[in-house]
């Protein structure tokens, strides 16, 4: 990246690298939507960049809201920034809320597939083998998330994230396990109507 700024110096392109360059484009950027798709925790610096700039914030970075959900979530508030979850099961949450108030919300419901071990007992899993734990029944994805899902602390991640983006107790968030992957994710309202 050094060496590139120094090539195109004497040209109106700007070079930015790492996390602090993602934090500085996103500050010099008139974009009005920032869309945080960094694995890990590596994303909640720009997560707070985003949300300290004002730029509405389209999230896929559940990381951001597991190691600082508390800090993210009060930034947001103050700034008046909207974030907005991209991942399929929040994002479904995200829709279903319209349908009602808070007060209407009786619980939170997320789906897993169960992963490669689903049904399996103990003594079934003495000897699984890496490319056990990545051939997911289901979906293709990237060896860490695969492996998050084999272990289901994947949905434990997910259920940190939901209590943070919609503000509800860990206590109104169940999991339930949906083999066939169809639904991603569901709300309950008080009157026991549930919204997929």
């Amino acid at each position: 990246a050094d060496a590139l700024k120094i090539k195109l110096a004497d040209t109106k392109i700007r070079v930015y690298s790492g996390i602090a360059g993602i934090c500085e484009m996103i500050d010099a950027s008139d974009a009005k939507t920032v869309i945080n798709a960094i694995i890990g925790e590596a994303g909640l610096l720009p997560t707070l960049a985003c949300i300290r700039s004002g730029k509405r914030l389209a999230l896929a970075n559940k990381e951001s809201l597991v190691v600082a959900g508390e800090t993210v979530m009060r930034e947001a508030r103050n700034s008046g920034t909207e974030i907005v979850p991209v991942d399929s099961e929040h994002c479904a949450i995200h829709q279903c809320l319209k349908a009602g108030t808070k007060t209407e919300v009786k619980k939170l419901i997320l789906t897993a597939s169960g992963g490669p071990f689903f049904n399996k007992k103990a003594e079934d899993l003495q000897n699984v083998t890496i490319s056990d734990v990545l051939a997911h029944p289901t979906w293709s994805m990237g060896a860490k998330i695969t492996v998050d899902s084999a272990t289901l602390m994947n949905k434990g991640f997910e259920a940190i994230e939901a209590m943070h983006l919609f503000n509800v107790g860990i206590d109104q968030i169940d999991v339930v396990v949906h083999r066939e992957s169809i639904i991603h994710s569901m709300v309950e309202y008080i009157d026991n109507t549930i919204l997929p």
